[in-house]
């Protein structure tokens, strides 16, 4: 692995566009608020959470030649993380996701992740072709992947060799993207983040609580499965153990980067030897600080 790194995050790292209003909104809803422009995507959040907890990683992405990916690369140096293999497109433009959230939470989002899914195969080389890993030399450690990718590229690292001996962490990009998660299903090689929605859609019914849904990953081939219900249970489901806990009450003041936040500090407390139980614990009390607002934006 590069030098000083813990993990690798592949997937989107883009800028994120939030308009933030603390009225109630609607469709059509025109109201006063906050609009600000922050380093984002999937495996973007989760770095910089993985950052607050003391860890460093390399992202594996696609960001664009273009100004605004070489400040989006520059704010990625300063936060911390590692941008050595990083592809930069000459032809694609840096990717960007807009939301717009009210008092009663998101109302609307656009994730424009095109580049990173016309760059396909090409974020990943080093861990094919080095210096990450080779052939017959694979990654070891662990690896945190989001599905922002094409299905196609999902399918691939979900048999690859590359990926054989990976730590694999694996979340979707939106609900909307959340069926792109399932050869990891079929192949039983990750660990799966999702919410309760995105595991109804992975499992193709409707479910009432966390843990019924993570029983029913494990069920359909996942290895292990992490599911959320915002302020309600959340369930860590292995062949070992199914353990489920309630996360704190907190007055909700953000939602984009909650489950990436959740995702992230669970990564981490395990990383630093916390139980099954526990860990959970970590990553429901992160999110929960998160969403409240008490860390910074």
């Amino acid at each position: 692995m590069t030098q000083n790194s813990d993990i690798l995050c592949i997937g989107s790292v883009l800028w994120d566009v939030i308009g933030r209003s603390a009225s109630h909104m609607r469709q059509g809803s025109d109201v006063p608020g906050r609009i600000t422009r922050l380093p984002g995507g999937v495996a973007m959040n989760i770095a910089m959470t993985l950052v607050r907890f003391g860890m460093t990683p390399t992202l594996l992405t696609a960001i664009g030649s273009d100004p605004e990916g070489d400040e989006l690369v520059h704010a990625c140096k300063r936060l911390g993380m590692d941008t050595t293999h990083v592809y930069r497109s000459q032809d694609l433009p840096t990717d960007r996701y807009m939301a717009v959230e009210g008092a009663n939470g998101l109302i609307a989002a656009i994730a424009d992740a095109h580049s990173l899914e016309a760059a396909g195969a090409k974020i990943l080389r080093p861990l094919i072709h080095g210096p990450l890993g080779y052939e017959n030399t694979p990654f070891e450690g662990q690896i945190a992947l989001d599905g922002n990718l094409t299905l196609d590229l999902l399918e691939e690292i979900a048999v690859s060799p590359a990926f054989v001996r990976a730590d694999l962490r694996v979340a979707p990009a939106s609900p909307g993207k959340a069926e792109r998660l399932s050869p990891f299903l079929k192949h039983g090689r990750a660990t799966l983040y999702v919410n309760l929605e995105e595991a109804g859609l992975l499992c193709q019914r409707e479910f009432a609580d966390s843990e019924t849904a993570a029983r029913a990953l494990l069920d359909r081939g996942a290895l292990r499965a992490l599911v959320t219900d915002g302020g309600n249970s959340a369930t860590v489901a292995s062949a070992q153990a199914v353990i489920t806990q309630k996360p704190p009450s907190v007055l909700v003041t953000r939602v984009t980067g909650a489950g990436d936040t959740f995702m992230a500090a669970h990564i981490a407390a395990e990383a630093n030897g916390a139980s099954i139980d526990e860990a959970l614990t970590r990553a429901l009390h992160a999110a929960a600080t998160y969403v409240s607002g008490e860390t910074p934006l």
